[in-house]
Parts: C-alpha cells; structure tokens; sequence
C-alpha cells in the first residue's frame, strides 16, 4: 500500500505571532515592522523550527518574543557575533538580526562590519530611529549634528554614520533601505533582503513617536514625499516628484538633479544598476547635499547594491570536509603543539 504525502501546512502572518504582550510605545514604528514581517515569513518556504531571530538590546531587540519562532534576545552589540555563530553551525536555518542604530552602529559596530565582509547568509535588520528609545532619549551614532537630547543639552558635536555607507565599506553583498510608515515597499525589501545569499544589510527607517518623533516625516507625509525620496527599481531611470518630473543624470562623475522640462529626457537619465559597485557608492551618500543648481537630492529606497560572494559558512564546511578527506581525523594535541612548540636543552 502506498504512502499518502502529508502536505506542509500553510501558514499566515497569525502563526508567527505568540501570546505576547506587545510592549512598544503606542504609535511606535516597529508595529508596523512586526506586522510586515509577520506577514512575509509564510512566504519564504522556510519551517516555522528552522527561522532563528536573534536581537541585542534596545527597543527593537524585544522582537524575538513577539515572533513564534525560535530565538534569541542576545546582549548589547553582540546579535551579529552570535548569528555569525549560529550560522556557521547551523547553515540550514533562515537566521534573522534584529538590530537598532545604537546596538548595531556603536556597541555593535565591530561585530557588523566583521559579520558583513565575512558574508555569512543572514539578514540584518537596522532599526534606524537616530535616537537612543530604550534608554529615553539620548543622541545615537547615526543623530543629526546640533541635535539637542539628554545626553547633549547644547547639541551634538558628533558626525553621524551613514549606515548604508558603513555597510558598502564593509563589502556587504546586499544594501537596502526602506521605512515603516510604507507597508508594501517593506515588505518587498524583506523579500529581497531573504532572497539573496549572503550577508543582507537592510536600514528601516522608524519613527521614535517618544523621543524623535517626526525624524523622517519629509519622506512619509503626502505634501513631502514624493520630492524628497527617489525610489529605486534595476533597470529604469532615477526620476522622481509628485509628476515624475524630476531626475537625476551623471554630468561627468557626478550626479546632479535635473527637470525633466523637454530639453532633457528619461533617455539621458541615470540608469539604476543592483550591480555597479562605483554608482552605488553614490547613491549611499545622496543626503540632501545640493548639487550646481541648488536642487537637493532625495533620499533613495530600494535595493542600492548587491552582488554574489562566496558565503563564510560554505567556505567553512568545504575547509573541513577537504581536511578530512586529506589528513583524516584531527589529532587536537598535535595541533595545539603545531610549529610553536620547542624543547630547551
């Protein structure tokens, strides 16, 4: 008699939720971030027992208690050195960082940029509200200079990072930005983000209701957004405005915004390319500086760059399944006494 193939359940965006209280600030953007990535997670054809979310400290790092997966809420800096970790001895879970600017930016600064360039197939989420919410309020790495806060009552002196910029220094194999208030875009990045193989940086831009509310509202509100964010999509022109009416070309080496006023046409554009390393690294540092004629550029969202890398994991697994085939079985004493090891007569 045959056997019947039991079909894998389908599961929803309700089956990665848990009995949890949810303990943000009423009107805190990682509502939005939970739910998107609740309802993306039945997508990726990955078992609910084989998805790790693993998260430092900060307000985003309460994330692993409202996900049903398994997890980890890990120490202050620390998520990306225990994902490296996990991965690279588990390389079959879909393993998922959930990070903020300070976790990940300071503390955490270190562990980031080590986990991106050793390109282990994990997802980074950056939190990013430039401002530190937990601890009530004072100015993180990415802050805007002059900024008042708690901790700088005459303004910050500090120069903030830019993430995506730290990212691709990094040699990260996938950058991406997007924001909590736009529920489809995020969920196509976080689609993206899993889709690819290697280390994913992906920045969430979410808004701090309590402690820096409004930080990114040009690029949210209806009266704002379309002149100040540029969307990215391979393959098309950068053009952007409430009509389309905006671009931006390369004159020379440098991009500069342009009307789209007849004179010039989508033709003479700028064409966005995932895969050029060079204009990538323009398109991180596009931060509202004015260009020949005053016009400011927008802030990008999209994919800005990614490209294919060997990952640290499979690297790893080839590295000990050659030495075993040619040295057998390791002698752990004779490793430790190596070449470093010498006898005095």
């Amino acid at each position: 008699m045959s056997e019947t193939a039991t079909a894998a359940p389908v599961l929803t965006a309700k089956d990665f939720a848990t009995d949890q209280e949810v303990r943000w600030c009423p009107g805190c953007g990682d509502y939005s971030i939970l739910a998107q990535v609740q309802k993306v997670m039945p997508t990726i054809g990955v078992p609910k027992e084989n998805i790790a979310i693993i998260s430092g400290i900060g307000c985003s790092s309460r994330f692993p208690y409202y996900m049903n997966t398994f997890g980890m809420h890990s120490i202050h800096g620390r998520a990306t050195a225990i994902a490296s970790g996990l991965k690279a001895t588990r390389p079959e879970l879909s393993v998922w960082i959930v990070s903020g600017d300070g976790d990940s930016m300071s503390i955490g600064g270190n562990h980031t940029i080590h986990m991106l360039r050793r390109n282990l197939d994990v997802n980074l989420l950056v939190f990013n509200n430039q401002i530190y919410g937990l601890t009530k309020g004072q100015y993180s790495p990415t802050s805007e200079q002059h900024k008042v806060t708690k901790s700088s009552p005459y303004g910050s002196i500090d120069h903030p990072f830019n993430p995506l910029a730290l990212a691709l220094g990094a040699d990260a194999t996938f950058i991406g930005r997007s924001m909590d208030r736009d529920p489809k875009h995020l969920q196509y990045m976080l689609t993206r983000a899993n889709q690819h193989k290697g280390s994913s940086f992906l920045e969430i831009y979410q808004n701090c209701n309590i402690f820096n509310d409004g930080a990114y509202e040009i690029y949210t509100e209806k009266a704002t957004k379309a002149e100040q964010g540029l969307y990215l999509e391979h393959g098309k022109p950068l053009v952007f405005g409430a009509n389309q009416q905006y671009g931006i070309k390369i004159d020379g080496m440098k991009p500069v915004v342009v009307e789209l006023d007849g004179s010039i046409s989508l033709d003479d554009l700028w064409i966005h390319d995932e895969h050029d390393f060079y204009k990538a690294q323009a398109l991180v540092r596009m931060f509202d500086d004015p260009n020949k004629s005053g016009k400011h550029f927008p802030r990008p969202f999209g994919v800005f760059y990614q490209s294919d890398r060997a990952c640290y994991e499979d690297d790893m697994a080839m590295q000990i399944e050659e030495t075993i085939a040619s040295k057998g079985k390791g002698d752990l004493d004779k490793l430790i006494r190596g070449k470093e090891v010498w006898e005095i007569v």
